[in-house]
């Protein structure tokens, strides 16, 4: 019997500790929440320049392969196509986790395809991938302030008022980026998509 397909779970985000608080990590918090979900931990990967953490979605589910690439969020695509060899990891099984600055602060959306949105994490995965078909949960961070230049926003820290609900928010995306491969896009859209947080 052939054992069932693993999942690639990717966290988008930047390394090192200047940026972990930013709000284009919001990738990479996900990914260190689901980690401790599984009972895992991350480690640097022999064979491509990301932290991966490997463990199962419950006793006898499916196993998931958790990571952050560690070359900056321009370059991700390339940490995440060599995992996908190294893996066999069908493109149908690769989920990327990220923010997104077209959807309201905290909300979640999920898709498949679709274009990039600005997203140079997003980007990169598709030219390294060579496809748009992975799934995608789309954290909301909402639109930058007066005029300030969506760049600058992206690599700045949350708010105060932000971080109130930041960890239950978090915890939201990672339970859409479980149920994505537990219950599919569709059955997880229509229980994320409808009533917000």
């Amino acid at each position: 019997m052939t054992p069932a397909a693993p999942w690639l779970i990717v966290g988008l985000g930047n390394p090192g500790p200047a940026y972990a608080r930013h709000r284009h990590n919001v990738g990479f918090v996900v990914a260190d929440l689901l980690a401790g979900r599984i009972g895992a931990r991350f480690g640097r990967h022999r064979r491509a320049l990301a932290d991966v953490a490997e463990g199962f979605l419950g006793p006898g589910g499916p196993k998931l392969i958790l990571t952050k690439p560690l070359t900056y969020m321009n370059l991700a695509g390339g940490a995440v196509a060599g995992l996908v060899h190294y893996y066999q990891v069908p493109l149908d099984h690769v989920i990327a986790v990220h923010d997104e600055l077209d959807i309201p602060y905290g909300q979640i959306r999920l898709k498949v395809g679709g274009g990039e949105g600005g997203h140079n994490g997003v980007r990169s995965l598709v030219r390294s991938l060579g496809s748009r078909d992975f799934l995608r949960v789309r954290f909301g961070i909402g639109r930058p302030p007066g005029r300030q230049d969506p760049a600058d926003y992206v690599l700045s820290d949350f708010s105060a008022a932000e971080r109130k609900e930041f960890e239950f928010l978090v915890d939201r995306a990672a339970d859409a980026a479980e149920a994505l491969v537990s219950h599919g896009l569709e059955w997880t859209q229509n229980a994320y998509h409808g009533a917000e947080a």
